[in-house]
């Protein structure tokens, strides 16, 4: 039995399906209705409980595992005025805590960005475990250190798989031949040479606006000549 916290859209669920763990039920804390309906769409019998803060230890079975990804923003530092747990989302990692408690569960999993030390003691010191860092570059295209508290057994650094954007970028939505796609230059390089260089990075954030071929905007001083929303036939 699995509980997961700020279930978003079950993202913890596809990660037990593609390890083969079997799961007899899968309860989520989420108020997303968009989260909710991907996550029913993908996998019907997860039981919604909606606002975690709603949601009593009491009125569930015994969990096996229970885990989240609590909000981040308050505590990210790409925020521009972070302030932790002085901020309602920050708050809601006592909710965690608080069915951590009621619920005792075998297993625990709670994920968050790297933060300010003393908002990651506040954390550990209630869990009673200190967090190990894994950045998901190495399992995936994204550039993504995160922080997982844990009492699941011989965790250890995942082997990297060398995987880039060009491997998991979708073809383009638009034609290739459109003119000067690729051979427009910038700083001496072609949009083509530059798009290799992009595409055989990893990304700091992953959008639904990326293409194989594309510049995309992420790039910290994007290229405004040509880019996607320029070229014709992008839709």
């Amino acid at each position: 039995n699995v509980l997961s916290c700020y279930d978003g859209m079950s993202c913890g669920q596809i990660a037990l399906d593609l390890e083969g763990i079997q799961v007899d039920k899968y309860h989520a804390c989420e108020i997303d209705p968009y989260a909710i309906k991907i996550t029913q769409k993908n996998y019907p019998n997860t039981i919604q409980l909606g606002d975690i803060k709603k949601v009593s230890g009491k009125d569930l079975p015994k969990i096996d595992l229970l885990m989240g990804g609590s909000p981040c923003q308050s505590f990210s530092r790409a925020s521009t005025n972070p302030k932790g747990f002085d901020d309602d989302r920050g708050q809601l990692f006592f909710e965690f805590v608080r069915l951590f408690k009621e619920l005792k569960p075998k297993y625990f999993l709670l994920e968050n960005v790297r933060m300010k030390q003393e908002d990651q003691d506040i954390i550990s010191m209630n869990l009673g475990i200190k967090p190990i860092l894994i950045n998901s570059a190495l399992v995936s295209a994204q550039s993504r250190n995160r922080l997982y508290w844990t009492n699941i057994p011989n965790v250890t650094q995942p082997k990297d798989k060398g995987i880039v954007l060009k491997d998991i970028l979708e073809d383009l939505p638009f034609p290739k031949d459109t003119p000067n796609y690729l051979n427009n230059t910038w700083g001496g390089k072609t949009r083509g040479e530059r798009v290799k260089s992009i595409n055989d990075a990893k990304a700091n954030c992953l959008t639904a606006n990326m293409w194989k071929g594309q510049i995309p905007t992420y790039v910290k001083k994007p290229i405004q000549v040509g880019v996607a929303s320029n070229i014709r036939g992008y839709d």
